[in-house]
């Protein structure tokens, strides 16, 4: 079985498994732990988690915030103005996910929808949208969007923040593509994280959704715990589409680690990542000069993590179970390698865990 062969990840999996909702209570979720060190499999709950980890480890945290990302608009056949009435506009309807800022009101979209430079997009209380680059330019559905009001004729670039106010107000928790369902008001909550204060994210860190309010008050009390950032992006979820996983070309996510952060992560003996995405910030910062003196950092995390490139500092990684031939499940790889994850996968399947963002979990030691 070839790591860096893409086919090698692939599986399957029962339809009846893949999770459309979070079980209740949280701690009732199921929880595979896998101990290397003897190759033991236990199946529990996460109930018991803190049950299984180390005394000394540290415990590490992404506290993203997830956007109502999705909103949806009509394409306007002509300029707007004042007077532009949406719900007569005979234009198709949009669908529009947005992904980042690109700074002076520039944001990255992926939209559904015939649209090219210089079309204009309605979305409800009086605010539109401009195509400025499409996909000819950027790519796999992605625009280039500004935002505006009309006052009088006149355009008004909209603020970052009455942007991000929009978007509170009347956008969609993006939940992901194999969750055959719209989005209710349940999901704002549900898919959000305990902890989750930094806004800026389009999908949950979903291993972060399995503690309640008490149950991570508990960790905190118990273990040593931090927060970092990573805001996380659509590409998390992507199939990769090289035949050789080493020419797979890793999405940028946004991340930022702390002061007492990153004093933590260079003094820790032992270091448990609770989630994909606390693992992939944890070994992008302990690649960099500032891991060295425990220095906060910020920038752009591409790190792919894969079993020919594997974890330097992460000792323990809590995650959930992942889409075939993507690089959530590589990552998982790079732990334990390709022929373990596979065999832990079916474990799972064989046991009746429930799969994806809302799914069950598994740690291993």
């Amino acid at each position: 079985m070839n790591p860096l062969a893409l086919e090698s990840y692939d599986y399957t999996l029962p339809k009846e498994q893949i999770a459309t909702t979070p079980i209740s209570p949280k701690e009732a979720a199921k929880l595979l732990v896998f101990n290397r060190k003897d190759s033991t499999i236990t199946h529990s709950t996460f109930k018991d988690f803190a049950s299984f980890l180390p005394k000394d480890t540290l415990l590490v945290f992404n506290n993203t915030k997830v956007l109502p990302a999705r909103i949806y608009g009509k394409k306007l056949l002509t300029p707007p103005c004042d007077s532009t009435n949406l719900q007569a506009c005979n234009g198709a309807k949009i669908e529009a996910l947005f992904h980042k800022e690109l700074g002076d009101n520039r944001y990255l979209m992926q939209c559904k929808g015939r649209l090219r430079v210089g079309h204009s997009i309605g979305f409800t209380k009086n605010i539109f949208a401009r195509i400025l680059k499409d996909s000819s330019e950027l790519g796999a559905g992605f625009k280039e969007l500004e935002f505006f009001t009309i006052q009088n004729n006149t355009r008004i670039l909209l603020s970052k923040d009455t942007f991000f106010s929009f978007l509170e107000q009347f956008g969609h928790i993006p939940l992901p593509p194999y969750i055959k369902r719209d989005s209710t008001k349940a999901d704002k909550n549900d898919y959000q994280s305990v902890f989750a204060k930094c806004l800026g994210a389009i999908a949950a860190p979903t291993a972060s959704l399995h503690f309640s309010k008490e149950s991570y008050q508990s960790l905190q009390q118990t273990f040593n715990t931090t927060e970092i950032t990573l805001h996380v992006g659509a590409g998390t979820f992507m199939s990769v589409q090289a035949e050789n996983i080493l020419e797979h070309t890793m999405h940028k996510e946004s991340f930022f680690i702390s002061k007492d952060s990153a004093q933590k992560l260079k003094n820790a003996k032992h270091i448990t990542a609770i989630g994909t995405t606390a693992a992939r910030t944890i070994e992008a910062y302990a690649r960099h000069k500032a891991f060295l003196s425990g220095e906060e950092l910020s920038g752009e995390c591409d790190l792919f993590l894969h079993p020919k490139n594997p974890p330097k500092a992460t000792n323990a990684l809590l995650t959930n179970f992942h889409l075939p031939k993507t690089t959530l499940l590589m990552l998982v790889a790079s732990f334990i390698g390709l022929e373990q994850t596979l065999s832990l996968y079916q474990e799972a399947i064989a046991h009746n865990y429930r799969f994806y963002s809302y799914g069950d979990g598994m740690l291993i030691l």
